[in-house]
């Protein structure tokens, strides 16, 4: 085919898919948590790192991994802090971050291209440094989820009962943000910081909506994200859109169509 006689194809895809099938695994866990909000608040943490980079000249990728994961750390110790209230962990993190690569980017000037590539995905940005770190963090990534399924899923529904299951809770929940900033960080290169929250919830909210088990719903959310993934790649190729936006959009039709369907069904 034709799109594939060009190498950053090649990439894009490798990458979108790679991206697709870990955003949607640990979106059904992040649903589940009630913590839909939790990517967008780490993608903009990802967004500071990226603008880290440019301002002190090292690669964005590096500071976008840095600053995800220290913002997940600081989300559980605010967590923790406020019990009762827990999504100010969120907003706290989202606004500061923002705060700081405003700032970043005001004292760099770094409002160019490639900014902008961070910031809505690109298909000529995949670099093959970009596809090596994406693959040896993803395959970390499921590696992990598929050990620690069991406690995530138990943390999922009630947080006392895997406490008095024996489950190191605490331990987790920072185990399981490191996790979820890994999967932003990675992702970003494909739909972006501004888009990659909406990649990590909307399959998931599909497959909850269509899944009668666990299993089926990791297996339905993967099966959207991927979609959505390589539709939206062939259609920014080929009508020369931003890839994310498509990609998120062709996402968002299909949980409208989902919903319709249902709704008709009765």
């Amino acid at each position: 085919m034709e799109i594939f006689r060009y190498s950053f194809m090649v990439r894009a895809f490798w990458a979108g898919i790679a991206s697709a099938l870990v955003t949607s695994t640990i979106g059904v866990f992040v649903v589940l948590r009630r913590m839909s909000m939790v990517g967008d608040s780490l993608s903009h943490a990802a967004l500071a790192g990226v603008a880290a980079g440019m301002l002190f000249g090292f690669y964005p990728f590096y500071g976008a991994l840095a600053f995800s994961i220290l913002a997940a750390l600081v989300v559980e110790m605010v967590r923790n802090t406020f019990k009762r209230y827990a999504e100010i962990a969120l907003a706290v993190v989202a606004s500061a971050s923002m705060g700081v690569a405003v700032v970043m980017v005001s004292l760099g000037k770094s409002f160019n291209s490639d900014l902008f590539s961070y910031l809505f995905g690109s298909l000529m940005a995949v670099t093959e440094e970009d596809i090596r770190l994406i693959t040896v963090l993803g395959f970390f990534v499921l590696a992990a989820f598929h050990l620690l399924r069991r406690q995530l899923f138990l943390l999922a529904f009630d947080e006392e009962t895997a406490k008095l299951s024996g489950i190191p809770v605490n331990t987790v929940n920072t185990f399981f943000s490191i996790l979820t900033a890994l999967t932003v960080a990675l992702s970003v290169r494909v739909v972006g910081t501004l888009l990659v929250s909406a990649l990590i919830v909307i399959p998931a909210a599909v497959s909850l909506q269509l899944a009668r088990s666990f299993v089926s719903a990791l297996l339905i959310s993967n099966l959207v994200a991927v979609f959505s993934v390589v539709t939206g790649l062939y259609l920014s190729f080929y009508f020369d859109l931003a890839p994310g936006g498509t990609i998120v959009l062709i996402a968002a039709a299909f949980l409208f169509a989902v919903l319709i369907v249902k709704r008709k069904a009765g």
